[in-house]
């Protein structure tokens, strides 16, 4: 994945949030990491239409779990997005290479892959009282916070 930023979506239930993540992910050359179980099929006409006609821009890659995944990509820092996060997202600083992770819409991540790295655990800053924002609104909102601290490589 060399410096590349890598997006992985562990077990996502929604189409359209994994759709309008992979047309975030062609729009800024991000690569993007589904980790099965998923919720749909690849083939699900929802999730082909959030993403358009950008498809033959987006470098997508599939695992059969979060293990598999680790195994096939034991390099690069992880970046894990999750509403008990330990510090706010535009606290971190996000080196090239590495994955942002994120858990599925209904349960975020495992408590197993948290404990895997407590210290490299995001957050963003919400009220009290909301339990959790859109998954591709959160997603989008991370990827520019990197993009941005990185000088938008490639990007005009």
């Amino acid at each position: 994945m060399n410096n590349r930023l890598n997006i992985v979506m562990v077990e996502p239930e929604i189409p359209p949030n994994t759709g309008n993540v992979a047309r975030l992910c062609a729009a800024t050359g991000a690569a993007l990491h589904l980790v099965k179980p998923l919720g749909f099929s690849i083939d699900d006409k929802h999730l082909k239409r959030a993403g358009l006609d950008y498809w033959h821009l987006l470098d997508i890659y599939y695992y059969d779990n979060f293990n598999d995944f680790e195994e096939k990509n034991p390099d690069g820092l992880r970046y894990l997005a999750t509403t008990k996060g330990g510090r706010s997202y535009t606290d971190m600083v996000y080196e090239p290479g590495g994955y942002l992770i994120f858990g599925k819409e209904t349960k975020g991540l495992s408590p197993e892959i948290l404990g895997r790295y407590p210290d490299k655990t995001i957050r963003l800053p919400m009220r009290a009282e909301a339990r959790s924002l859109n998954l591709s609104n959160s997603v989008a909102v991370v990827v520019y916070e990197v993009l941005r601290q990185w000088g938008f490589p490639n990007l005009v």
